[in-house]
This record gives structure tokens, sequence and C-alpha cells, in this order.
């Protein structure tokens, strides 16, 4: 088959897939823009991929029958064909884009990897695709939302399009947004207020979360958020789905606000949509800031990711080291405080030598508080101890 575009062969997991010429998108710089190409494909996504297949096995696992699966935007339709190959328990797939390149090099890719029997393609507009299944007995396990940019356009029909109990991944790569650049475009698409703190990527997930909980509710629909991750320059978010408007008041009830205070980094949470807001910071009286209404609850469930960090054992990934690290990381930070404080952040304050990272939370850990490492920024530590604490903790262990 004939494209009107370069193309070259790669290998990603366990398939081998034809995909634009990547050398012949690249910037002065020697930067790879896959928005560029006439038909979709980010090397860069890999692991988004990787932890794709991971957290769908784990689901198909606790859920032990054959499941369907939806990818509305697919582009070459690499993350389809990767499910099917990779994937135990997969009873069909269906992979979608608007695009009419981008559809029939994904139809080229099934037949190269002999999976026309699991994979079918359409080619129309992801929403229409997804609406044409919102019926009870249409409807998908697992829908995979991965866009350009915002997934909150394709939300609604999304959530509608999954079975109840299915599983819903959406990833965000308009971090400007929602880490606090452009509040307005945050407000407007997700329906919350960003801030830029230290642990913004954290607010970024929590508003994503609250944007699907709001949108769920809508249909009467609760939901679970399972597993997230923060990575480059996306985040991404896996949470199941369960009909019911009981299900769904209870996801309203843990909505609610961070409160920030910029001078002396204090921070907390404030329980329900219009609850009363605190104006002032009651450890220096400066003026504290908000962002919310955001997801308050778990960002982790702890058996899911023991789910997937037994499984990427037995597998041959090319970043399999790092998703061991980002799942261990998750499974200590899923019962662990909201927010985290940034070790770097308090000794740029205070003018000191930054200690390691390690012996902060050594030091937290003696003194009674729970302390515990995220994935979300290296330097950063949960804990349930307060600012005043951790700055503490940080100029003792200076000054010894």
């Amino acid at each position: 088959m004939s494209f009107s575009f370069q193309t070259e062969v790669i290998k990603e997991g366990k398939v081998r897939l034809t995909v634009p010429k990547l050398e012949t998108y690249r910037t002065s710089l020697k930067e790879y823009v896959p928005s560029g190409a006439p038909v979709f494909y980010n090397p860069i996504m890999e692991l988004n991929r990787d932890i794709a297949v991971l957290a769908l096995q784990a689901y198909q696992k606790n859920l032990r029958r054959g499941i369907r699966v939806c990818e509305p935007l697919a582009g070459c339709g690499v993350r389809g064909i990767r499910i099917v190959a990779e994937v135990d328990g997969i009873k069909e797939v269906i992979v979608n884009d608007i695009s009419r390149e981008a559809a029939k090099l994904a139809r080229f890719n099934i037949v190269q990897n002999s999976m026309t029997d699991r994979i079918s393609v359409a080619n129309e507009d992801a929403n229409l695709l997804l609406n044409r299944y919102a019926a009870p007995h249409k409807r998908f396990d697992y829908i995979d939302v991965d866009p350009f940019g915002s997934p909150v356009s394709y939300i609604d029909s999304a959530v509608r399009a999954l079975r109840d109990g299915g599983l819903l991944a959406l990833t965000a790569t308009d971090m400007a947004p929602l880490c606090g650049v452009y509040p307005k475009a945050c407000v407007r698409k997700y329906g919350g207020k960003p801030l830029r703190t230290e642990y913004c990527h954290e607010i970024a997930v929590r508003l994503l979360a609250g944007c699907l909980v709001t949108i769920a509710a809508r249909h009467e629909i609760g939901i679970d958020v399972v597993f997230c991750h923060s990575t480059n320059h996306y985040i991404r978010l896996y949470a199941s789905v369960h009909y019911g408007a009981k299900q769904a008041d209870v996801n309203i009830q843990k909505m609610g606000h961070i409160l920030h205070c910029f001078t002396c980094f204090y921070r907390e949470t404030s329980e329900g949509i219009f609850s009363h807001l605190k104006q002032d910071c009651p450890e220096c009286g400066s003026k504290l800031k908000t962002a919310g209404p955001l997801w308050l609850s778990e960002l982790f469930n702890e058996a899911f990711c023991s789910l997937m960090e037994k499984d990427v054992k037995r597998r041959h990934l090319k970043q399999k080291k790092r998703i061991l690290k980002l799942l261990s990381l998750a499974k200590n930070e899923a019962k662990a405080p909201i927010t985290y404080f940034v070790v770097d952040k308090f000794c740029d304050k205070l003018n000191l030598p930054a200690p390691s990272i390690v012996k902060v939370i050594e030091e937290l850990q003696n003194k009674g508080f729970q302390a515990v490492l995220t994935h979300f920024n290296s330097k950063g530590i949960r804990t349930n101890a307060s600012a005043n604490v951790v700055k503490e903790a940080i100029t003792r262990l200076v000054n010894h």
C-alpha cells in the first residue's frame, strides 16, 4: 500500500508498525514535532502506552472475562494494536481517527500484524463514534482518550459509552492552563482554578479528576480513580465508572479546594464545592490563594498498582526500571496526605543548601510524622507534618 508521505517501520512493544518517517518532521533544533506529520505518532509517548497496557491488563484480571476496547483518537493505531498483542482477554478493539490518512495507515498496520479478526477501524468524529455506542448493550469496557491537548471535549461521550464498572483513561497535554500559566483557560475548560505552586502537577491531576466527576455526575455516574501519573509534558488519569445517583453524590462530596500560602508554604484542604474558604493564612497572616474546585480523594488504588507492578516484572519493556519505580512510588502515595512539599523550595526561601531528601524524610519519620516520596517531583515529600515542621527539619539537618 502506498501513502502520500514518507514512512518507516518501527518496533514498539511486541508489534511492528509503519509510521510517518520521523526525521521528516523535525525542527531546526532536531526536535520531533508529531503534530506536523500527516498521521499522528509520538515516540515519546511509548511510556504512556506501556503503562496503558499494564493498567488494562490489571483491569481485565479483576474483571476475569473478555473485554471490548475503544480508542477514538487512534492516529496510526499503535495503542489499539499493542493492546491486542500484549493484553490477555481482549475480545474486540475499535480504533478511530477522523483523518482518512490515519485510518488508512491504521488498517495497514492491523493487516501487517495479522489482527483483522479482533480490530476494526472507523473514520469519523470521535464524539460521533462514541455516541453510537451509548446504548446499554453496546458500551465498551475500556475507552482510552489520548488527544493532542485537552481531553475535556470527549469526556461526556466517553462516560456514556462505558458500561457500568468500565475503565476510562484520559491524557491531558495542555499543562500550561492546568498548571496555572493560563488560569482563565483552565477555568473555562476544566471548571476549576489552578495555582502555580511547586505541586501544580498534582493540582492538574485533581482538576482533571474533578472535571470528570462533574461531567459523570450529570449522567448519574460516579467514578473511582485507580491510578494516575505525571510524566514529561502530560498527565494521565485512570478511573472506573459506576452507575447510580448515590455514587455520583458521594463523588461530589469529595470535591473541594486547596488553600495555599505563597509566603510560608502553609496549605490545607477545604471539603465541599460551596464551603466557606479562609482568606488569611493561620501561620503568617498572608492572603491565601485557592485552587479548585477539584478532586480531594485518592489518586491511587494500592491493589490496582500492585497488580500492575506484578505484571510489569514479566514483560520486556524499554523503560521497565522507570515504570517499576513509578509504581512503587504510587503505592506509597496511595494513603499519603494531599499535596507535597519540595525541599528545594524551602532551601531557596531560607537561602540554605539542599540536604538529602532521604535524610529529610528520616528526620520527619523520627519525629513521628508520615513522610514518603512522590512520583510527581523527585524532590517532593508527602507528609502530615506542617510547613513549619518541615522547615525546622531542613534547618536542623543543614546546621548539623
